[in-house]
């Protein structure tokens, strides 16, 4: 059975009540213990800061959330002074879409710094507005010489590890800010909607763990109001919020979302939840992530309703957004010989190669929420990721992902790099055919990064079928280290504009590169 997001038409809602309990030395938005559209007094105001995402060389869609109903102006600028500034006219937002709202901003120019403005007007007078709330990006360039720069990371707020006041908050988010990227690939897990936020934890060495709290991170998301409370949970942190206004973002989902090792058509023998469908759960989810993420193919006016897409920065660089969540089998033992539907189901994976076919870029990252060579288990028998610990000849989901490896070095498809998170450590594997079961394949790199504020883990097992040789991992010998115990992992990618190669750095909070490898451009492997 294959999954396929429901994207609800935006129909109106009853208000949705929330709470905060938050530090004041963390600067979070105050928007006061009621929900939104009962604070009807003032001005509409913009608390929660503002979002970027999807930025092409002429194309990017801005985010915000209000406080009450309000119309959402959005100004853009080539200078701070807005001077000749063009106004975007954005949608009413109101309990709907849990006062989030999106503008798309359309013929922009290339490899260009753009400054941008959100302003909220009361809807009954445009005249009453509230505090513009700033932010900048950088379309994505026009030339291959101007090179580009971003990082990528996944798991936030996951086993427990949340907005911590005693140590800054998501401090991880203030030191890749200010390595100024041109965008940030965020792997999934951008929340822990099974995880549940407590007010203290006691660390193995007797320290205590202090977290920023609310209602909604008290139990595990079922409801809409859940779902969107987790998902607003990670936007009281000022680094975040900060972060967000100057580094445009591409997103993509994994199963924290909806909840640990999720796939669809599963029943939940959970006593947590009362609600046992996960399709239901997912739906749920779904729109929350919605409203929350400037997605592309997610946004009201598509009629894609998907997360898979390409976001196309400039001659050097495609992003392949996979979804490796919506469209998956059963978690099983894997060891079936014949698997049409696989991780990534039949229709994405000929969606996924005819896009690589066409793109001229030289580099073609494919940004996935799962590793392919890592075992990662489910329970005692199943799997959750592709590997499933066979070092044989490809069964189960390994058949789809040999099917694409074959297509990538039979039509001479240069420059694929693989990049995800999931795991909960940093590492660097090298395939390459001489090593695997499975031979007919280019030799490739796949790059793990992550977590940014969640537990980490001890290094996975390697599945041999596709010939995967961990040349760098760095990884903790015990389950759940927190952020207090070790540095949390992101990772850099940096085009050069006049070679044309790729470096890739593993770095570590604190501003150490942990490991780092140069690849060349033009090669079907590397």
């Amino acid at each position: 059975m294959s999954y396929r997001p429901r994207i609800p038409s935006l129909d109106r809602r009853g208000v949705l009540r929330g709470s905060l309990a938050a530090s004041a030395a963390l600067a979070l938005p105050v928007v006061g213990a009621a929900a939104p559209a009962f604070a009807l007094s003032g001005r509409p105001r913009a608390a929660w800061g503002v979002q970027v995402g999807d930025v092409t060389a002429s194309s990017a869609l801005v985010w915000v959330r209000s406080d009450r109903p309000a119309r959402m102006v959005v100004e853009t600028s080539a200078t701070e002074s807005f001077r000749r500034a063009r106004t975007w006219h954005g949608p009413l937002v109101g309990s709907d879409t849990d006062f989030t709202g999106t503008t798309p901003l359309y013929g922009l120019p290339p490899g260009e710094q753009v400054h941008y403005r959100v302003t909220l007007s009361d809807p009954e007078d445009p005249r009453r507005t509230g505090e513009p709330v700033y932010g900048t990006f950088r379309t994505a360039p026009a030339r291959r010489r101007d090179g580009v720069r971003f990082l990528w990371s996944g798991d936030i707020a996951g086993q427990g590890w949340g907005i911590n006041p005693d140590i800054g908050g998501y401090v991880v988010y203030d030191e890749m800010r200010r390595l100024d990227p041109d965008f940030f690939l965020c792997s999934g897990d951008n929340i822990y909607a099974d995880g549940v936020i407590e007010p203290s934890v006691t660390l193995p060495d007797g320290r205590v763990w202090r977290n920023v709290t609310t209602q909604e991170k008290a139990k595990v998301a079922e409801t809409l109001a859940e779902y969107r409370g987790n998902f607003r949970y990670n936007l009281l942190d000022r680094n975040l919020r900060e972060f967000n206004a100057q580094v445009p973002s591409i997103v993509q989902w994994d199963d924290h979302e909806v909840r640990n090792n999720w796939y669809p058509g599963q029943i939940l023998d959970d006593s947590r939840y009362t609600e046992k469908n996960v399709d239901v759960l997912a739906d749920r989810s779904m729109r929350a992530f919605r409203e929350y993420f400037p997605v592309s193919t997610l946004h009201a006016s598509s009629d894609e309703g998907r997360m898979h897409r390409v976001v196309r920065h400039g001659p050097l660089l495609d992003v392949f957004v996979l979804d490796m969540r919506s469209f998956r089998n059963t978690n099983s033992p894997g060891r079936q010989p014949d698997d049409t539907t696989g991780i990534l189901g039949a229709e994405q994976l000929s969606w996924l190669k005819h896009e690589l076919s066409r793109s001229r870029a030289v580099w073609k990252v494919i940004a996935a929420d799962m590793p392919l060579g890592l075992v990662v288990t489910d329970g005692a028998t199943d799997f959750e990721a592709v590997a499933q610990g066979d070092p044989g000849a490809p069964l189960g989901r390994e058949l789809q992902i040999a099917e694409l490896l074959r297509y990538i070095k039979h039509r001479r498809i240069t420059g694929t790099v693989w990049l995800t998170a999931d795991v909960h450590y940093t590492s660097a594997q090298h395939y390459e055919p001489e090593r695997a079961a499975f031979k007919d394949f280019a030799p490739f790199w796949e790059f793990v990064s992550g977590p940014l504020a969640a537990g980490q883990f001890p290094a996975n097992a390697l599945d041999a079928t596709f010939g995967p040789d961990r040349v760098f991992v760095r990884a903790p010998d015990r389950a759940n280290v927190s952020p207090m115990e070790s540095p949390q992992f992101f990772g850099e990618v940096d085009i050069d504009g006049d070679s044309g190669e790729l470096t890739v750095r593993l770095r570590a909070q604190g501003g150490s590169v942990l490991f780092s490898k140069v690849l060349q451009p033009g090669r079907v492997g590397q």
